[in-house]
């Protein structure tokens, strides 16, 4: 009966020895493992949800991939020690959150974290977010370019100040060429071949992107701004209270409508006398409330209200002119044009030259052709909202609609 005893008393050490012998091997390993893989993937290996809660390691991988795993949970414990502890942090992972008052879409965030508006402010790659921007452009303006009209462009970018974020679109696809200008490096250039300016302020100036921007211009390539001072004309819109405005036109060149031809005897003008039968109302366009679509500036608000109202597949923006009146109120008030900082409309037809021949007809002609059948549909469309608003609200549709 002795013997087994001290058997089993013999054989126990010894299984101490391999246990201390193991776990002191299972360390160096690990060690030297650690060492030869300092960038070892936190989305390989398998930690215990709780230690992570509700962290997405493959976008923290992704967003840090030059990080190395070390780093990694030192900036895990940093943000961790900031807050508290973890059951503090996550406390209220199982609390819903709904704001039906977000913006469509956010009603699962709490409304401090949502950014419902951006900017077009060019920023840096370092530093401090809020050392970016020594100046922040209080306005915007916007040409639709070839670069055929480079020197053109060139005079009236350098007409408007550092107060002022430059955007060009490009309708040649040509924007390294640009780079010859001092400027461009400042500008921002959007590059899409055989569009309009329409086309592309419906796809990229959405009024919560320009919403920082107290007016915007949204400027074809072909006027001449040797008699145009911009801050200026922005002192005058603003004494006037003009939500909707242009610059005078130069009296013998590039003349439609008698309303946006500049006088000489006045700052600002808000209405005029066309030709006979032109004007149902003295107080409707083309005889007032009444700018065209070359040179527009408009205020913010005004922006939103006119963003909304162009079609997305109407893209020469024919007939807009006549119901830019919709946007404010009253119309003959808000909207006119400056007649002490004028410019020249030069008419180039570049981007009518953008089109394609086709049955026998120039480029050009179904350019002009197409515009046509716009300003037709949009003013159809225009009528057809209205008397079915009217409709919906039980009152009888008056009879002007978008003239």
């Amino acid at each position: 009966m002795g013997m087994p005893l001290r058997s089993g008393n013999v054989r126990r050490p010894n299984g101490t020895m391999r246990l201390v012998i193991t776990t002191f091997i299972g360390v160096v390993f690990g060690f030297f493992l650690g060492v030869s893989f300092p960038t070892l993937s936190l989305t390989k290996m398998s930690l215990p949800s709780s230690l992570f809660p509700s962290i997405d390691l493959t976008y923290i991988e992704d967003r840090y991939s030059g990080l190395s795993t070390q780093a990694l949970l030192n900036i895990w414990s940093t943000l961790k020690g900031s807050g508290g502890s973890l059951s503090q942090l996550y406390k209220h992972n199982h609390t819903k959150i709904w704001v039906p008052t977000n913006p469509r879409g956010t009603e699962r965030l709490t409304p401090g974290i949502i950014a419902s508006e951006s900017d077009l402010y060019l920023r840096r790659l370092w530093g401090q977010p809020s050392e970016d921007l020594t100046i922040k452009p209080r306005y915007l303006v916007t040409f639709t370019v070839g670069f055929e009209q480079k020197n053109n462009i060139d005079a009236a970018v350098k007409k408007f100040s550092e107060n002022f974020t430059i955007l060009l679109f490009h309708y040649d696809g040509r924007t390294s060429e640009w780079e010859e200008f001092e400027w461009s490096e400042r500008a921002i250039h959007v590059s899409v071949r055989k569009q309009t300016k329409w086309w592309y302020a419906k796809r990229f100036l959405h009024p919560d992107i320009v919403a920082p921007y107290d007016y915007i211009f949204i400027w074809d390539e072909d006027l001449g701004v040797e008699h145009f001072d911009v801050e200026e004309y922005i002192k005058l819109v603003r004494k006037h209270g003009l939500d909707i405005s242009q610059p005078g036109l130069e009296p013998d060149r590039g003349l439609t409508w008698q309303m946006t031809m500049k006088r000489d005897d006045s700052e600002v003008h808000k209405d005029t006398d066309e030709r006979p039968g032109w004007c149902t109302d003295p107080q409707l366009p083309p005889c007032a409330a009444f700018v065209e679509i070359m040179a527009p500036v408009f205020s913010r608000n005004a922006w939103r209200c006119v963003w909304h109202m162009i079609q997305n597949d109407l893209v020469h923006g024919w007939g807009l002119d006549f119901a830019l009146r919709k946007c404010v109120e009253p119309a003959h008030e808000k909207i006119g044009v400056v007649d002490t900082q004028w410019i020249v409309h030069q008419t180039v037809p570049s981007l009518g030259n953008q089109g394609q021949a086709e049955s026998g007809k120039a480029p050009w002609e179904g350019v002009r052709e197409r515009c046509r059948t716009e300003w037709g549909i949009f003013e159809n469309r225009m009528a057809a909202a209205e008397v079915a608003y009217f409709v919906a609200k039980g009152i009888d549709p008056p009879n002007s609609t978008a003239g």
